[in-house]
């Protein structure tokens, strides 16, 4: 008889961001004894630590910066994967930073797609943390940066991404893959029957979050007033004062 996981949970808890349920389907990447299947695509330090997510990859729009590596190291209770270069940041900076990011403790680095084999390398030869490859098309040069020392493939391919992780999983069968999925659980679940081993997942953004609470806030607090006058809403109830002073 199969038992099902007891939840714990707590007060403070109890809103946290979860990541979609299919991504479970996923057989996951083992990486140093430790199972993981679902990314997190955030640098967003109240997401990390509000979000169930197994890892972290912590890569953005702008030049890797060891305060920023360092910031989400400290804050997340679970690994992360730091971008250290790729397009503005390359040669010898993009290797200090890969050594900077393993000595805050992430797990492992991620290169960007203009990164050329030749660094790659120069990063494999430096730091012991596995190296995650971006993947953004069909026509990246995919072999070539495996051979450099790639060791995890992250495909982030748009509405394309399924069939790019079909193509390497069929020219590649023993890479391990992360791959976008997409807001909607059809399109996770596509990814992963294409042969993603895990989920890298968007967010909402704290404003989002912060927009929906706040709706919620204000209907709880009209049904508030609405139920300690009378069922009458502010408009009717200053109507109603207007007319008994008269």
């Amino acid at each position: 008889m199969a038992k099902e996981s007891p939840i714990i949970t707590s007060h403070f808890r109890k809103d946290m961001i979860m990541v979609p349920e299919v991504i479970n389907e996923a057989s996951g990447i083992r990486i140093f004894g430790r199972t993981l299947k679902s990314f997190v695509f955030t640098t967003d330090v109240a997401i990390i630590q509000y979000c169930n997510a197994d890892a972290v990859l912590a890569v953005y729009p702008f030049s890797p910066h060891p305060a920023i590596i360092s910031a989400v190291s400290s804050v997340s209770s679970r690994p992360v994967f730091a971008g250290v270069g790729g397009g503005t940041t390359q040669g010898k900076r993009s290797v200090d930073i890969a050594l900077f990011a393993e000595a805050s403790g992430v797990m492992g680095v991620v290169v960007n797609v203009p990164m050329s084999t030749d660094n790659i390398l120069d990063i494999e030869k430096t730091v012991d943390s596995p190296i995650v490859g971006t993947v953004v098309s069909a026509y990246n040069d995919i072999p070539s940066r495996l051979t450099a020392g790639v060791d995890i493939l992250n495909v982030s391919g748009g509405k394309d991404t399924a069939d790019i992780v079909r193509r390497i999983r069929r020219d590649h069968p023993d890479i391990p893959i992360i791959a976008t999925g997409g807001k909607e659980e059809k399109s996770i679940k596509a990814v992963i029957d294409a042969g993603a081993n895990a989920i890298s997942w968007t967010p909402p953004t704290t404003a989002q979050i912060f927009k929906d609470k706040m709706v919620n806030y204000r209907k709880d607090r009209r049904e508030a007033f609405i139920e300690s006058h009378d069922g009458m809403t502010l408009n009717e109830y200053e109507e109603y004062v207007e007319e008994q002073n008269h």
